[in-house]
């Protein structure tokens, strides 16, 4: 393993110690006039806030959730969007020793209610447009601490700016330890019911490495991490990480368009750049207008995360970006753990289709379908974690949730079994294949979709693609892919075949999809990953 620079012995020595409180970590330590955040509204204006002006106020803020009785342990939901006041609120929670439950805000009324339940939450803290979402009555009423606007005159609900003002004395921070819990995060439920996981305070030394081997992000760079922090890759590397580094980071509050994130890219001159595939196939979809290109894209860095990243995005972004855009493979239980590494030391040659290796503090390998054995090499099998060889591992189990914990792990413990399969070549990289459910068995073969998602992506007309079993009496399963379309192409039968016979010259004949529809839209979780489920169960319309 490379040795830890002397940035990263700190980070890792103050996750470790016993005695200590989150918010002393992630913020009390820096300068406090080195900025933290860059807070970037619809019109592109900004607004630096620095550690100083965040010890400040979220020491008001503990202040305040202290008078309505949290304490060490309590948790409190998060329903915000990305806000100059998000990461004060966040770091009064952890000031308090309280645990965060993050609540995207896409989110309708049954899941928020579905995770505060399941967190026990003692209080919500929800912007004014996401108050609607919230459950008034039910199993519990929640005290509720509305952030902007004016709140309705109900029981046991708040003004947040009303309260930090009558607050009573700040408290003093309350220390965890490695062990302590500062973040209850769900998992998105891409194959089944979400999962709590339960993030020690220890878990931040694993997640700051991930900025500093895979993503290379320096001092000096304009770091820009665009995914949502309602979600695990948003949340660890755009709040967590940076934090903990003493990194700036853009938190852009609009919403998403290619157009938009053309003018955030150029106008804040990112240099370091963090997104899902679905926001780089967006802008691959969406070139820039000329107008537009008269600043040039400044990037060094780009990391995807997510989903696999297909090969044609990697070859359009070194034109288009001026950088490669690097895959990475992470879990909501474990962080990113393999990654095409961009720091010096780490960085080699990129391999279509390679997720790359595993990153320092981690060791992976491929385990055999039928048994805890290694796979022979370039065999698919299950891709599992070896927790004894991992010092980076954080993830001890899901909330109240043994059974499923026990599906997690081999039986002598050893082993972390991801739930996704992959394969690893005669170098050492990995390559993804499937999550384990998505796997299709046709006349024996194991087909993982994502090969031939990355070839129906080739084709000029298509935007995105997902491909899923559909049952076959004589081969048990075939494929059937769903596929958007660029704007202004309509789908049709020579289209079909034209995707058809791609797939046979590109990948394999017996491995083409019988029926191709062409849908608006795929169905997605709230952080970009595809839900295939939902296409096999016949949720998606479009023509065939």
């Amino acid at each position: 393993m490379l040795r830890m620079n002397q940035t990263k012995q700190n980070v890792q020595s103050a996750a470790d110690a016993a005695a200590t409180c989150a918010t002393t970590l992630l913020c009390d330590r820096h300068p406090r006039d080195a900025v933290a955040f860059t807070v970037v509204d619809d019109g592109l204006n900004a607004l630096d806030l620095t550690y100083g002006e965040l010890a400040d106020r979220s020491a008001r803020v503990a202040a305040a959730l202290a008078g309505l009785g949290v304490g060490r342990g309590d948790s409190v939901g998060v329903l915000m969007g990305k806000s100059a006041d998000l990461p004060s609120v966040l770091l009064g929670i952890w000031r308090l020793g309280a645990v965060q439950v993050p609540l995207f805000t896409a989110f309708a009324r049954p899941a928020i209610e579905m995770r505060l339940n399941a967190a026990d939450a003692k209080v919500v803290v929800a912007d004014a447009d996401q108050t609607e979402k919230l459950p008034v009555t039910g199993e519990r009423d929640w005290k509720i601490v509305q952030v902007g606007g004016r709140p309705p005159e109900r029981p046991h609900w708040y003004d947040l700016d009303e309260l930090l003002s009558s607050a009573g004395p700040v408290p003093d921070p309350v220390e965890v330890g490695p062990e302590g819990t500062i973040v209850l995060l769900f998992t998105s439920g891409t194959t089944g019911v979400p999962k709590g996981v339960p993030i020690p305070l220890r878990s931040l030394a694993s997640m700051q490495d991930y900025l500093i081997d895979a993503v290379d992000v320096q001092p000096t760079d304009v770091y820009w991490n665009a995914a949502d922090p309602g979600w695990a890759y948003g949340l660890y590397y755009g709040v967590l990480a940076p934090l903990a580094l003493g990194r700036r980071n853009l938190l852009f509050q609009g919403a998403f368009s290619p157009a938009t994130c053309w003018r955030v890219l150029r106008k804040f001159g990112v240099t370091s750049f963090a997104a899902a595939p679905t926001v780089y196939r967006a802008l691959r979809a969406n070139p820039e207008t000329s107008d537009s290109a008269a600043v040039p894209v400044r990037l060094r860095r780009a990391a995807a995360a997510g989903e696999p990243l297909t090969p044609e995005v990697v070859t359009w972004a070194r034109d288009a970006l001026g950088v490669e855009v690097r895959d990475h493979y992470g879990q909501t239980e474990l962080g990113m753990v393999i990654a095409n590494a961009w720091r010096d030391g780490l960085r080699e040659e990129v391999v279509a289709g390679s997720m790359g290796r595993p990153l320092p503090g981690w060791s992976c390998e491929v385990l055999s379908d039928d048994s805890d054995e290694i796979a022979p090499t370039g065999t698919v099998g299950r891709l599992a974690v070896d927790t004894h060889q991992s010092p980076s591992m954080w993830f001890a189990g899901y909330l109240d949730a043994p059974e499923k914990t026990a599906e997690r792990f081999t039986s002598d413990g050893r082993w972390y079994v991801t739930g996704d399969t992959a394969l690893r070549d005669e170098q050492g990289r990995f390559h993804f294949s499937a999550r384990d459910d998505d796997v299709i068995i046709m006349a024996g073969y194991r087909i993982g979709p994502f090969d031939v998602e990355s070839v129906l992506v080739t084709h000029e007309a298509v935007v995105e693609a997902a491909v899923v079993a559909a049952p076959d009496e004589l081969r048990g399963e075939v494929l059937t892919a769903y596929v958007t379309l660029r704007q202004g192409v309509e789908g049709g039968p020579e289209l079909v075949t034209e995707l058809q016979k791609l797939v046979k010259s590109e990948f394999a004949a017996h491995a083409y999809p019988r029926q191709v529809y062409f849908v608006s839209e795929l169905p997605k979780t709230p952080s970009g990953k595809i839900q295939r489920f939902k296409l096999r169960a016949g949720n998606a319309t479009g023509a065939a």
